[in-house]
């Protein structure tokens, strides 16, 4: 059971598909080290994508912000008079690598969000300096790299930035339109953000709180279970399926939640790794941005997603979704 517990601990910190995370264990094979390696480089050569929404989007770094990458519409014009969401992302692995999950960001910005995740671009185009090392290249607590914290202070930018009259995205932000998000060990990020009043919605992707005590002994995932309690807005929780070791955790979140609407996504079959390096970052993304539109935007299209017993993701059979106080 303690060896379990450690693969599942490694696991949600790489932020990796199941293979790679058992890499991280000393027994890791040449044909391993090469697999992981060769995707690594896939992911690396992929460009850069527009997204789907109508908004075609970018990433930068801007020096307001040192250590963020902003995914947002390349014209900040174009959106007339529409304001943008902030969609707060902690990267798999907690990871300093602001590009990490660029795909699942960009399809979000897309669609009228400015999507903010820690650290710098590190991979894929524009990539600055040495690439990180492989996650299951050393122990987990030296991947960890960024803090929750760097979520909190992008809020308190994008405030600033909003009643700042020399900035590009003066009167283009919508401060009561905030979400924390996350992907794994980024999740456990998202969780501790989520307490904060300003932020509207929490989405926790392929991510679930340890049973306190079993935690990775890493203090960005030591979230106990209490933290549930102090969620004051709706929760998607989107999960890989029973192969995704987030699972467990996501559905032990799910059965103590009961003050909130908290709905979990279950995308079978597709595990940790999740559909972030799919074109657009996949079904989860789609997911995603209509869960915002919804949420933050009262879309009715988009609450169909969710609400009913025929919502759109029910009728989907790529998905298994259970809520609470949804319907």
């Amino acid at each position: 059971m303690r060896k379990n517990h450690r693969y599942i601990a490694l696991t949600l910190l790489c932020g990796l598909s199941p293979l790679v995370a058992w890499s991280a264990q000393p027994s890791q094979t040449d044909a391993q080290r090469a697999q992981e390696a060769a995707e690594r480089a896939r992911h690396d050569r992929m460009p850069d994508t527009a997204g789907t929404g109508k908004y075609p989007a970018m990433k930068e770094e801007a020096a307001s912000l040192p250590n963020h990458v902003l995914y947002r519409p390349a014209n900040l014009s174009g959106l007339g008079g529409a304001k943008l969401g902030v969609y707060l992302f902690g990267n798999g692995a907690c990871v300093d690598d602001g590009a990490s999950s660029r795909l699942h960001l960009l399809e979000v910005a897309s669609h009228g969000y400015l999507a903010i995740a820690p650290g710098r671009i590190l991979s894929g185009p524009g990539a600055k300096g040495a690439p990180p090392p492989a996650p299951s290249s050393q122990p987990a607590q030296l991947n960890v790299k960024s803090s929750y914290k760097d979520l909190l202070s992008a809020i308190d930018w994008a405030t600033a930035q909003n009643a700042d009259a020399k900035s590009p995205y003066y009167q283009r932000i919508d401060t009561g339109a905030i979400v924390a998000s996350g992907y794994s060990c980024g999740g456990a990020q998202a969780m501790r953000v989520a307490a904060d009043p300003r932020v509207k919605t929490l989405v926790m992707m392929n991510s679930g709180l340890f049973k306190d005590g079993e935690s990775a002994a890493i203090p960005e995932m030591d979230v106990r279970k209490a933290a549930l309690k102090s969620l004051h807005t709706p929760v998607l929780y989107v999960i890989g399926g029973e192969t995704d070791v987030a699972y467990g955790n996501s559905q032990d979140d799910f059965s103590r939640i009961d003050h909130v609407p908290v709905l979990v996504a279950n995308l079978k079959g597709v595990g940790h790794g999740g559909t972030y390096w799919e074109p657009n970052g996949g079904k989860a993304a789609s997911t995603v941005v209509a869960w915002l539109d919804w949420q933050l935007r009262g879309d009715a299209r988009a609450k169909k997603t969710f609400v009913g017993a025929v919502c759109g993701l029910c009728k989907d059979p790529a998905w298994v979704v259970q809520k609470k106080r949804i319907d």
